[in-house]
């Protein structure tokens, strides 16, 4: 999986290298897991083209465990990045920094944070999106996808005059958005800071919902026909019935949550990361 990142790393602030050892730990341990998603998989399609629904189905359940594997160390590494990025010191109360973040990631900890914060009588919030300096094409992949959901959500934003932050009105109604000065990471680093490094946050997704990943929703079925396969086998206590299934082609499709358009990004292949 080749991931880009938003100048070059995932960290914003100069990390330990025990932080960036144990991020890239997570992601790597998240590939492997994604390599054997993969490899099932075909073992799953290899199977049902042989008419070996039997095995089909076998490879099509390991197919899956090891998608939900690595979902969760991919959760465990956005979780992780996000706490280290976002602490006492490197970034004010009202900023959350995206950095390190996968598209699926950055996409749901924006609106978790924005319904938590006005839940708690937040008024606005800075969102560090990153400039696309280091993606394919040099396009920003986050800020599209923070535009969606202000607009999904109908909030007000608009770009700072530092073009990889944003400004969100959490205000119902229309309002305005302020012009921010052009923001200064020094002037709001604050290492001397006496609880520097301690997270603002205890989660990037306070709502509980969790990032839906590309492979984990290609993990479906693993197979043509896979989910009628499974309903067959509950159904007739898993007795072997007569492969009637209609054929389709098996891909690794983009996560899709409900009201919410497909992801802009492959966790199959690339993943952008910001």
């Amino acid at each position: 999986m080749n991931s880009t990142r938003l100048g070059g790393q995932a960290f914003n602030h100069g990390p330990s290298s025990n932080s960036e050892q144990e991020y890239d730990r997570l992601r790597d341990l998240a590939r492997k897991e994604q390599g054997q998603h993969q490899h099932f998989a075909a073992e799953a399609r290899q199977a049902y083209d042989h008419g070996d629904g039997s095995k089909a189905h076998d490879m099509s359940e390991k197919s899956k465990e090891h998608a939900a594997a690595a979902d969760r160390y991919n959760k465990q590494a956005s979780e992780f990045i996000f706490r280290e990025n976002n602490a006492v010191g490197k970034v004010a109360s009202d900023t959350i920094d995206l950095h390190g973040q996968f598209v699926e990631e950055a996409e749901e900890i924006v609106e978790q944070r924005i319904r938590y914060a006005q839940s708690t009588g937040q008024q606005h919030l800075h969102v560090i999106v990153g400039k696309g300096n280091h993606s394919p094409g040099h396009v920003q992949k986050i800020k599209p996808r923070v535009e969606q959901v202000c607009q999904e959500l109908g909030l007000q934003y608009n770009t700072e005059h530092n073009e990889g932050r944003m400004y969100i009105d959490l205000r119902p109604g229309q309002h305005a958005p302020p012009q921010m000065p052009a923001y200064n990471y020094q002037q709001h680093h604050e290492p001397q800071h006496q609880q520097y490094g301690q997270p603002h946050y205890q989660s990037a997704y306070p709502m509980g919902n969790a990032p839906q990943y590309s492979y984990a929703n290609a993990a479906g079925g693993g197979f043509p026909g896979g989910q009628q396969h499974q309903q067959q086998q509950q159904q007739y206590g898993g007795a072997q019935q007569q492969m009637g299934y209609q054929q389709q082609q098996m891909g690794y499709q983009e996560p899709q949550q409900q009201g919410k358009k497909p992801s802009l990004s492959n966790c199959c292949g690339i993943c952008v990361v910001m």
